[in-house]
């Protein structure tokens, strides 16, 4: 039984696969060969992150193709409910990198909150000669500890963003029309936990109340961004944004006169429309701070999403 991780998967899960008898191939197939290579190899099963696409040409015309499995959360780049209609089984590992992502944001909003994105821009170039010019520039941080964060997306990733962020002590608002969360339980230390209130608001209020904000959806199913020129319109002055849910959700061209006319401060990108060649204008902004897709790039999260794969495919195939 053979199966193709076109976008990798950690050790453990091929150790684990290859226990029980599974071939798992790690070499990349362009997209537009993807067909070709799963029919001449009789690929059982194709495993994917977020690069490779599986659309309905790849669903129809592989007709040996079993199993198709996402690492990760979100399943917009695969075609999921016609796949499933073709008799294709699709999986997915919502709850492997909610920690790790989490841990991103957190690094972006104390990143956002000090300037710290830009001043490693400038140090190397200016901070010999200019070391009291940037020490001034960057004299009007802010502290996280008090502020309002609006998480917009409360599943298992806005939800552990929630935790981290009211252990730093800011307040907590959300919105999600499928969730309805009181509480939420935080570890503090190895042993103690503590039930703290949480509140669900409407967007219009979330926007109009945060400091900071970060998303955690998925790409709407009809392409339209759900944040564009009249949200940020609705924004309280000054707001700093964490964008690592999906590239589409930020309308890029608002957010960039967002920027320019300073209704939002300044935002944190991991993820862009244009994935792997974001916009230049977006990289080279000088409000932007960046980083390449790596919500899930952990050591830690890679194993659990390899190794939550590598059993749902093995009980999936009866091995």
């Amino acid at each position: 039984m053979k199966i193709l991780a076109n976008d990798g998967i950690a050790q453990s899960a091929i150790e684990l696969l290859s226990a029980k008898g599974f071939e798992v191939i790690t070499q990349k197939v362009d997209q537009e060969d993807l067909i070709e290579a799963i029919n001449q190899e009789n690929y059982a099963g194709l495993l994917v992150r977020s690069a490779t696409k599986v659309r309905q040409d790849i669903i129809d015309n592989c007709p040996g193709l079993k199993f198709i499995g996402r690492g990760g959360v979100g399943m917009d780049n695969i075609d999921v409910e016609y796949a499933r209609s073709k008799g294709l089984t699709v999986e997915n590992t919502p709850a492997a990198s909610s920690q790790s992502v989490a841990e991103l944001v957190m690094a972006h909003l104390f990143s956002l909150a000090r300037s710290v994105y830009d001043s490693n821009r400038q140090m190397p170039h200016s901070g010999n000669g200019d070391f009291k010019v940037l020490k001034k520039k960057y004299a009007k941080g802010i502290e996280l500890r008090g502020k309002t964060l609006g998480v917009i997306g409360f599943g298992r990733i806005g939800r552990a963003t929630a935790r981290y962020a009211l252990g730093c002590g800011m307040e907590v608002i959300y919105v999600d029309p499928y969730s309805e969360v009181a509480h939420l339980n935080i570890q503090v230390g190895a042993e103690t936990k503590v039930d703290v209130p949480i509140e669900k608001v409407e967007l219009k209020e979330l926007l109009s109340s945060s400091d900071f904000i970060s998303l955690h959806i998925p790409a709407q199913a009809d392409g339209k961004a759900v944040i564009g020129a009249e949200e940020f319109n609705q924004m309280k002055n000054g707001v700093r944004i964490v964008n690592a849910a999906r590239g589409g959700v930020i309308d890029e061209n608002a957010l960039i006169t967002a920027l320019d006319n300073g209704i939002v401060s300044c935002i944190a990108l991991d993820v862009f429309e244009n994935e792997p060649n974001p916009r230049k204008d977006l990289l080279v902004h000088e409000k932007i701070a960046l980083s390449p897709h790596i919500g899930a790039a952990t050591v830690e999260a890679q194993d659990r999403i390899g190794i939550e794969m590598a059993e749902k495919i093995i009980a999936f195939f009866g091995k």
